[in-house]
């Protein structure tokens, strides 16, 4: 078994606009710094947050499926697939499966927050198919009650949000003190800790910590407070280089 913790003081950074914006990245750019790699079909995760009402620009993307999760506040996005703005807020998600193109351009009211995920599904195959996306609301997504913890999800066991990229699970938890949580086989699982202070594993960990958790099937959280945690359960391996490998190869890595 293998677990990870990378305190947000060790995560990349970011910052749009002067700082209105400002990321903590558990996986960065290159240049973004921090501990955080791309892993399997893993390629980029921020937290950002707006200190003020603050818009990023139209800007393009390709191949890549692009998660936004509204965790607190308001946002409003606009690409040129729709051409219109579209309003989201806590609880909703969007994904642009940015296929052979399309510009995007968000605003965040100020104290807004979100996930921006950045995920590879085989850019080989993606960049040849035409760009779509999808808004989903709060209610959209159902909830598995267990005893201590429920489990709100986006994808995979009955989670309808769409991805192309295979073999993905992405859920949050919600728990009160203690509990045991049984991981797919095969998979590396990625957690934000968005609340608590708790050990994973052992491990202590906290609010904005992020957990990457190898070789093994148990998630055990032992906590004296609630809490809650955004679980990305990636596989393994994969079937398809992505692009960080192959960036990687070029840069002798």
């Amino acid at each position: 078994m293998s677990v990870k913790v990378i305190p947000k003081e060790q995560q990349g950074y970011g910052a749009f606009n002067g700082g209105e914006i400002i990321e903590n990245k558990p996986i960065g750019f290159p240049n973004d710094g921090g501990e955080g790699k791309p892993f399997s079909n893993l390629f980029y995760w921020a937290y950002a947050e707006a200190r003020t009402d603050s818009t990023i620009g139209l800007h393009p993307h390709q191949g890549f499926e692009i998660m936004s999760f509204v965790l607190r506040g308001n946002i409003r996005h606009f690409d040129t697939k729709l051409n219109a703005w579209q309003a989201l807020s806590e609880g909703d998600v969007q994904i642009i499966r940015a296929g052979n193109g399309i510009s995007h351009a968000e605003h965040m009211e100020k104290d807004a927050v979100m996930f921006q995920i950045w995920v590879d599904p085989d850019l080989n195959r993606t960049l040849a198919q035409e760009a779509s996306y999808d808004d989903y609301k709060a209610a959209d997504f159902p909830i598995d009650e267990k005893e201590h913890y429920r489990i709100r999800k986006f994808t995979g066991n009955g989670g309808p949000l769409r991805m192309d990229a295979p073999g993905m699970l992405i859920y949050e938890i919600e728990y009160e003190n203690d509990f045991e949580h049984l991981l797919e086989n095969e998979k590396i699982a990625a957690i934000y800790v968005r609340t608590g202070l708790l050990k994973i594993n052992d491990e202590a960990a906290k609010q904005d910590d992020f957990v990457l958790i190898s070789d093994t099937q148990n998630l055990r959280i032992k906590s004296s407070t609630s809490g809650k945690l955004f679980v990305i359960e990636a596989p393994a391996t994969l079937t398809y280089k992505t692009y960080a490998q192959i960036m990687a190869e070029k840069r002798g890595n």
